[in-house]
């Protein structure tokens, strides 16, 4: 399945398991990976995640320097990214009552080759989501910063020019066009030549 909009993940796969390392690789979907990383302790795995950002993180856990479940919950509180943590059955249902409510999925251990992929998919989805409604709210956040920019300049040319707010609103529209550029930029040399 090709990448929503184009959107390419970064992966970091923490796990002293070379298994779990092969298996995972396998299980990622072709064509929706710009990189994949591959650390085998807690203290790599954080460091590589102070160079860059990451999408999604699997954690093959207990890690050979920490449990891997503080990792996890570090990942979570601080950043915009899925996470699989990967327990043994022992400890699942106690790890799994610590990890959900922060948004991390848990997997005991063992688990099957196609339980590891419907897993991935899944957190691809939730990123993928969250890749989109980031994008449009910083849209509407763009937006609104136009508005608020547009409106300073049509209250300066009420009280500079004595215009209307209708032919403040029009002059405004005719810089814009006349000048080829933006409502935005327009007003911003408004308030430039009167500020």
């Amino acid at each position: 399945m090709p990448a929503q909009g184009g959107i390419q993940h970064a992966v970091l796969i923490i796990s002293g398991s070379e298994q779990f390392t092969a298996i995972a690789r396998a299980c990622l979907p072709a064509g929706r990976f710009g990189s994949i990383e591959v650390r085998t302790g807690a203290a790599s795995g954080r460091r590589c995640l102070l160079e860059r950002d990451f999408d999604l993180v699997l954690i093959h856990a207990p890690l050979q320097d920490e449990n891997g479940i503080g990792l996890a919950l570090d990942i979570a509180e601080n950043r915009h990214t899925s996470i699989m943590l990967s327990v043994p059955a022992e400890v699942y249902d106690d790890v799994l009552e610590q990890v959900t409510t922060q948004g991390i999925l848990a997997i005991s251990r063992p688990s099957s080759r196609g339980r590891i992929q419907n897993a991935i998919r899944f957190l691809l989805s939730v990123q993928d989501k969250m890749t989109l409604l980031r994008k449009e709210a910083d849209a509407a956040r763009e937006k609104a910063e136009e508005i608020r920019q547009v409106d300073r300049a049509k209250f300066t040319l009420m009280e500079q020019r004595h215009m209307s707010e209708d032919e403040a609103h029009r002059f405004i529209g005719r810089l814009a066009m006349n000048s080829g550029i933006s409502r935005r930029r327009a007003a911003a040399q408004i308030l430039d030549e009167y500020e």
